[in-house]
């Protein structure tokens, strides 16, 4: 059945049909799909190329940590879209390999207040760079006038995600868990 003559064309100059639509919109899915697959393999060889054993779901709250800290352990949690004892689980591991300092609130004695230590610093710097780098690499493959429509492409895609696309620190502001850095009374960085 045709749209109205506002409907988008097809090659063939004749409107497009609910069907055509369908078809389109599940070929796009599907190459999200595909793209989605690769993206989240780019961050597992990343992590694979440190020597730190570091699971996708640890390494997520380092970037969180990285992008918020210090950060109370609650938000973390939230952010992370797991349960506190989840995120609790979790901090113990990174903090057992020295990743994660992890400190009661001086404001507040029953928050856990949490932060990367300069080693979990450096991992979460080494993997973001990898990843970036193996990226760059994959669009400096692409013509220049593929790389063009992408931009606009993943943007129309994220604003169409809206809420389901989630900036960490807009994630932690919006749950009351940035500290304003409890851990550093009088200036100091507190990992003394």
């Amino acid at each position: 059945m045709p749209l109205d003559e506002a409907a988008p064309q097809q090659p063939s100059g004749r409107p497009a049909t609910w069907s055509d639509l369908d078809a389109e919109a599940e070929d796009v899915t599907v190459a999200v799909m595909t793209a989605s697959r690769l993206l989240i393999a780019v961050p597992a060889r990343a992590l694979s190329s440190i020597d730190e054993a570091v699971t996708l779901p640890q390494l997520r709250a380092l970037v969180v940590l990285e992008s918020c800290e210090p950060l109370k352990l609650a938000a973390l949690a939230t952010t992370l879209g797991v349960n506190p004892s989840t995120a609790m689980r979790m901090v113990d591991k990174l903090e057992g390999v020295g990743l994660v300092d992890r400190r009661a609130n001086p404001d507040n004695r029953r928050e856990v207040v949490l932060r990367l230590t300069p080693a979990g610093r450096d991992v979460v710097e080494q993997v973001l760079a990898h990843r970036r780098a193996e990226i760059r690499t994959l669009v400096g493959r692409l013509p220049a006038e593929q790389r063009e429509g992408l931009v606009p492409a993943l943007q129309a895609l994220i604003q169409a995600a809206g809420e389901l696309a989630v900036d960490p620190v807009h994630e932690v502001r919006l749950t009351g868990g940035l500290v304003p850095n409890p851990l550093a009374p009088g200036g100091r960085d507190g990992l003394g």
